[in-house]
């Protein structure tokens, strides 16, 4: 189950172009990772069903504009289903004595509330690991559970993964970024992460952005700059920042980590290239 983020706060129309561009950079991404996989697009939600949901986690985790996403286990959207399943799902998933709770949602009209689902839900999985001694503790417990009823299915899930959020690549336009060093890499990829496609000259020193959009390009040193350039990319910093001569550009110019230090540029690269890995 595939959540976005800032999406959710567009119109409607807006909304709908959105959506269609991150299913399309989904697909992007899973193909360019040699991920074998199905997307479908739900109300607020997408739904990827892969061969590998390891390898597939990994693979969208790259993908800007997925604010977080969760393995879950699908049934129906009756009570009697809901229950059996929450229950099988338990299973080997809690350790004696832990404590518990089931945080339900619920989108749609059904014969029955969200607490209704909490309730059935939780008595179904305390009965199913009684033997372990569990109790139920909504405040502060040891392990969630998350029953998410949507139309007529219900997802039944135990952990968020957490991803880049943003806005697709390809929402806001094209950018002509100045590689050439971490930093410069690190504005590129803030960028991207803002929904602009990066038309790159010079050379990724982390060799990192093609795995958060394979459909990058990147310029040579003879090529003119494209007409659908929107605006220029440098990775200055505010010490340096005078070395850009603006006067030369026409379009705007951006600095995304012109407020960062080198050791905060040194880290989310170090993160970002371990990102890029598969274990």
């Amino acid at each position: 189950m595939v959540r976005y983020s800032e999406i959710g706060l567009k119109s409607t129309p807006v909304r709908l172009r959105f959506e269609n561009q991150l299913k399309d950079c989904m697909l992007s991404m899973l193909a360019f990772d040699g991920v074998e996989a199905i997307v479908e697009k739900g109300d607020a939600r997408f739904y990827v069903y892969a061969s590998d949901n390891r390898k597939a986690l990994w693979s969208l985790r790259k993908v800007f504009g997925i604010g977080s996403m969760s393995v879950a286990e699908v049934t129906t959207s009756s009570m009697e289903d809901i229950c059996r399943t929450a229950a099988e799902y338990s299973k080997g998933r809690m350790r004696e004595g832990q404590s518990f709770a089931v945080r339900p949602r619920r989108e749609g009209t059904h014969p029955y509330r969200s607490t209704d689902v909490g309730r059935e839900a939780g008595s179904a999985i305390f009965l199913e690991n009684q033997h372990l001694g569990v109790r139920v503790d909504l405040t502060s417990p040891d392990k969630v559970f998350y029953v998410e009823v949507r139309e007529n299915k219900a997802y039944i899930f135990e952990d968020y993964m957490r991803c880049h959020a943003g806005l697709p690549v390809g929402t806001q336009g094209r950018v002509i970024a100045f590689l050439g060093d971490d930093r410069s890499t690190l504005s590129a990829w803030l960028m991207m992460k803002r929904g602009c496609r990066i038309m790159a000259r010079g050379s990724d020193s982390a060799g990192i952005l093609i795995h958060y959009d394979p459909d990058m390009k990147f310029l040579s040193e003879d090529q003119e700059d494209p007409r659908s350039a929107l605006g220029y990319v440098f990775g200055n910093s505010l010490e340096d920042i005078e070395k850009v001569d603006v006067s030369k550009y026409e379009l705007p110019i951006y600095f995304p980590t012109v407020g960062m230090s080198d050791e905060q540029v040194g880290k989310m690269i170090a993160s970002l290239i371990e990102e890029c890995k598969i274990n």
